[in-house]
């Protein structure tokens, strides 16, 4: 029995430099309430592009409905271009997202899982979380 039925997803990622220092960030909601479930943020890589990171933060969402035994995740990115490859709308051309995306679909196997394209402006905490890993990863 799943310990939530439905949550909505935000994930982001972000790259200073692109590529460069990057990192990932989502968070699980709680449609009924608004409230934050569950929220996480990762370093990602010293030198990567902002498409790479958008897909960490993909996976970390997923990986955050997994951990919280969801069974419907309504998945929320700003990135088109990873929500149209999920959608199986665009081609996965890049051999670097290639591995990525096979992640994600492995990691969507046991879920349910919807994704929508937002603005930006509508996944400003996801941002921050991505953001937030950068900064607090040391720089040499």
């Amino acid at each position: 029995m799943p310990r939530f039925h439905t949550v909505l997803a935000y994930a982001d990622g972000a790259a200073r430099g692109n590529p460069g220092r990057s990192g990932c960030g989502a968070l699980l909601v709680d449609p009924s309430t608004g409230n934050i479930l569950a929220s996480d943020s990762r370093y990602v890589d010293d030198y990567a592009t902002n498409n790479v990171a958008e897909y960490h933060g993909l996976i970390l969402a997923l990986e955050l409905a997994h951990r919280h035994q969801v069974a419907h995740v309504n998945v929320y990115m700003d990135s088109q271009l990873v929500v149209q490859q999920m959608l199986g709308n665009f081609k996965v051309k890049s051999a670097n997202l290639r591995e990525l995306y096979q992640h994600c679909i492995e990691l969507c196997k046991g879920l349910r899982v919807t994704m929508t394209h937002v603005p930006r402006e509508e996944n400003r905490a996801a941002d921050q979380l991505a953001n937030r890993a950068i900064d607090q990863h040391p720089y040499y």
